[in-house]
């Protein structure tokens, strides 16, 4: 059997995490990993690679925040960067996804789904990572 897919949403000070079933036909949110400064990735990359060994990661989709229009932004460059030094960490191939308007979505499946505003932020994060690795996992053939 395949090993699973892990879904990442980088962010500034957090990163969602979610994985694929052993199908890989569904992403379920996993955690969140966070730290104090933006650059203090130590513990964020070893987490990674905590998860990729313990769920037999075959690859990781790590969401990709173009603007609007297409155009790759700061943003972009952060992902860019912190992709690089995650390779150095894992052994296998990490998958951009563009994840325009995800944590929008996740936010309103948060609001619609009755979690108060409070406690969304402990889990957006997540719900965005399991959307990004969904989009992958439903159109595959196009990555």
């Amino acid at each position: 059997m395949p090993g699973r897919i892990l879904g990442l949403d980088y962010g500034t000070k957090t990163v969602g995490v979610a994985i694929s079933d052993p199908l890989l036909l569904t992403a379920q949110e996993l955690e969140t990993i966070t730290r104090e400064r933006a650059s203090a990735l130590r513990h964020t990359l070893v987490r990674i690679r905590e998860l990729c060994d313990d769920y037999k990661v075959e690859s990781i989709v790590l969401g990709f925040p173009r603007n609007m229009d297409g155009t790759e932004g700061f943003r972009c460059q952060d992902t860019l960067a912190f992709k690089e030094l995650l390779e150095k960490r894992v052994d296998c191939p990490i998958i951009l996804v563009d994840e325009r308007l995800t944590t929008v979505y996740a936010d309103e499946i948060l609001q619609e789904s009755g979690v108060a505003k409070s406690e969304r932020k402990k889990v957006i994060d997540q719900i965005a990572a399991a959307i990004i690795l969904q989009e992958y996992l439903d159109n595959r053939s196009k990555y």
